[in-house]
């Protein structure tokens, strides 16, 4: 633990009103990034970050230090953000079939992909492309959009998706496989109409 990190407990677990601050003002937007991605929208997002925070700030005597005080906030914040979801009224799963890859009878595509040409940091970075994959994501069903969103953007392994999500590994990498198929056909219609990504 570094010695900031270190000084930043200390004060949290002494009710230090400064370090309060400093930890809302240094992780909030973050908090806020990924519970957004998580449920979807911005009410929801809101309310699981101060979930969050209250419950890392009632339980910060527990806290061992053996990760980051950010690693370890973000985790109840992601566990606040799928506790939300649980809670809502259960609703059938929506189908993301039509989002799949179609096959012909003889096992080609019905349409080729897009080529998924090697773009530079500079286009990768483009706010216009991160605001295309944005909407694509939050028009995925919420069950294959949750899987997506730990795996692939929070970088959490197949083993803690599994247990957040309370599945079998084998249940998330389907549905990942799944979401990602289903994100590549809701972005290929744009790739196609702008005549495919830049060389």
């Amino acid at each position: 633990m570094s010695d900031g990190d270190a000084k930043l407990l200390e004060g949290l677990r002494n009710g230090d009103d400064a370090a309060y601050e400093e930890l809302v003002r240094t992780q909030g937007g973050r908090l806020l990034a990924v519970t957004r991605r998580i449920l979807g929208n911005d009410d929801d997002a809101h309310d699981a970050v101060q979930e969050a925070f209250l419950s890392a700030f009632k339980s910060i005597d527990r806290f061992q230090g053996g990760s980051l005080v950010s690693t370890w906030l973000h985790r109840i914040a992601v566990n606040a953000a799928l506790m939300k979801l649980r809670s809502r009224r259960r609703r059938p799963e929506e189908s993301i079939d039509d989002l799949l890859p179609k096959y012909l009878e003889d096992g080609h595509p019905a349409q080729p992909a897009v080529p998924w040409r090697e773009l530079s940091d500079a286009q990768l970075v483009r706010a216009e492309t991160r605001e295309q994959v944005r909407t694509a994501i939050d028009k995925l069903p919420e069950g294959y959009r949750t899987v997506l969103v730990l795996r692939d953007i929070e970088e959490l392994d197949t083993a803690e998706v599994a247990e957040l999500l309370e599945m079998t590994k084998n249940a998330v990498k389907t549905r990942l496989h799944r979401a990602r198929q289903a994100l590549r056909g809701l972005i290929e219609p744009e790739l196609r109409a702008e005549g495919g990504p830049p060389e």
